[in-house]
């Protein structure tokens, strides 16, 4: 399963990344990418993600909601992709 928690900015998702590496190191580092919103031109407007990789379902449901917590602290969101 991937998770992908959403953040407006690089700073949060940066230290989210950091946070979810220690805490979970079962799962490795999860890589932070850019993502430009759909018709969107402005560099303004893009998204940070922190995306996790669990492909062998490691992480626990508690796991799993302590990733919601993290991205709601940080007034983002998660989505799995």
């Amino acid at each position: 399963m991937r998770h992908l928690l959403v953040f407006a900015e690089r700073d949060d998702a940066e230290e989210v990344a950091e946070v979810v590496a220690g805490e979970f190191p079962v799962i490795g580092v999860p890589a932070v990418v850019r993502e430009t919103l759909a018709g969107e031109d402005d560099a303004e407007d893009a998204q940070w993600l922190v995306v996790v990789e669990d492909p062998s379902g490691a992480l626990p449901p508690e796991g799993v909601a302590r990733l919601e917590a993290l991205a709601e602290e940080y007034e983002g969101w998660r989505e799995t992709g």
